[in-house]
């Protein structure tokens, strides 16, 4: 038996999303830039896409900037403020368990002579918008905080972080990767500036993903090019990926609280089995977290033994964030939460997507059951 355990690091292309794909690299393959009708008719489905992207998050189509994933989208929200508003100050807030995508370019920035503040969590995961408040500076340009995290599945309180920035005029973007399409967004009435989301994490293609962005905010192109996506984003539009991006967004819209709530009732069975297990800690807060999230650590074993037994067993889980799964270092975002070296070391994240079944949970059970055992005998 093969089960699929690893959505937080991709998940497969839903054969609907595919299906709107698939005329657009093939008999519907003109430049959305051109003016003939080959132009204009993948102009309409850029459009279309940007409509339903918008609106999954309770955006208006023109604040969406269409980017190659969430990375560029992440990059562009930092970089593109900092740049547009380095006059004004050349201080920036993150969290300690922010994505590398999001840490990496602060660290570009720092590298450029800004000051970057670092705000904790506490045992959670959970950012305390206080802390956020304290860090702020005249200085400050931007706050960005992930909305949910992606290794231990924690939800942060945005609004909250969002409505700290906002008292003091200073701009907040969020990474929602995670969030979007899986739990409700309406940018209408969460203070947030600029939104990440991606595709391939909501069973779309992937490289492709996107950039809210309020109106107003400054926000400097750091690609370089023609003048796609209104001046904001050079480039020739990925015509398949960004139609693929919009039917993703819009299916997860459509299926998402019946979706949430029979994840939700997988995570809990499969987090009741898995604590039974001699040595089992869960990490993240047990009830504000993704609905398909189960991080857990055990004491007396490894990640990567861990990852590699399941896989054997065919079952395909991570040790954390697909993007550092070569590190044998303990994850920053454990490190974080103040994790024993030991759990730190011995971590495991099982993530439930569309396709996971009851026989799947207790499939998977057994098996991480099995594996933890032996490696604890074995230590």
């Amino acid at each position: 038996m093969r089960v699929y355990l690893d959505h937080a690091a991709t998940t497969p292309v839903d054969p609907r999303v595919l299906a709107a794909m698939l005329p657009y690299f093939t008999e519907k393959a003109g430049n959305a830039s051109s003016i003939h009708g080959f132009g204009q008719e993948t102009r309409a489905a850029v459009e279309q896409a940007r409509a339903e992207v918008a609106a999954v998050i309770g955006a208006r189509p023109g604040e969406i900037v269409f980017t190659s994933g969430a990375t560029e989208a992440d990059n562009l929200a930092v970089l593109g403020v900092a740049y547009a508003t380095e006059a004004r100050g050349q201080h920036v807030v993150t969290s300690a368990i922010e994505h590398h995508a999001v840490l990496e370019t602060c660290h570009v920035l720092k590298d450029r002579g800004y000051e970057v503040t670092v705000v904790p969590v506490d045992g959670r995961g959970i950012v305390d918008p206080d802390d956020v408040r304290r860090a702020l500076r005249p200085e400050t340009v931007l706050v960005s905080v992930m909305a949910a995290n992606n290794e231990i599945g924690t939800l942060q309180p945005v609004a909250d972080i969002g409505r700290a920035a906002r008292e003091r005029g200073i701009l907040f973007h969020t990474d929602a990767t995670q969030m979007a399409g899986a739990l409700p967004i309406d940018v209408g009435t969460l203070p947030v500036d600029l939104l990440s989301v991606s595709a391939h994490k909501r069973y779309g293609p992937k490289g492709a993903g996107a950039l809210y962005v309020r109106p107003g905010t400054p926000l400097r192109r750091i690609q370089h090019g023609g003048s796609h996506e209104r001046g904001r984003r050079g480039g020739t539009e990925n015509v398949p990926g960004i139609v693929g991006l919009g039917a993703a967004l819009r299916l997860a819209g459509e299926e998402m609280e019946a979706e949430r709530a029979r994840l939700v009732e997988l995570r809990e069975q499969m987090i009741r089995g898995a604590l039974e297990i001699p040595g089992a800690h869960l990490n993240g807060d047990p009830e504000r977290r993704l609905p398909n999230n189960v991080h857990l650590s055990f004491a007396g074993t490894d990640s990567q033994s861990l990852v590699i037994g399941l896989d054997f067993r065919g079952v395909a889980a991570s040790s954390g964030s697909a993007c550092t799964s070569g590190s044998l270092e303990p994850s920053h975002v454990l490190t974080a939460l103040g994790l024993p070296a030991e759990l730190a070391a011995g971590a495991v994240r099982l993530t439930l997507g569309r396709g996971t079944t009851d026989a799947d949970v207790g499939y998977a059970l057994e098996a991480l059951r099995d594996v933890v055992t032996g490696l604890q005998r074995a230590a």
